[in-house]
């Protein structure tokens, strides 16, 4: 039986973090957020809604490939 895909929230700041896809024996892949715009240094830094949905998306279609 695989392990299983887990998505967890890091915010050490408020209103800027990461949602970690954690892919047994494979590492992790991070999706990262900032709600404030001024913070928002790198193209990929999307706000929080999104980097959940993107990191939620992304697991469900790891979990179905090992399916």
């Amino acid at each position: 039986m695989p392990g299983r895909i887990r998505v967890r929230k890091h915010e050490a700041i408020p209103g800027c973090g990461s949602f970690e896809v954690q892919l047994p024996g494979r590492g992790s892949k991070f999706f990262y957020w900032d709600d404030v715009a001024g913070r928002r240094l790198r193209p990929e830094t999307l706000k929080r809604e999104a980097a959940l949905e993107q990191a939620k998306a992304f697991a469900r279609a790891e979990r179905d490939k090992d399916a």
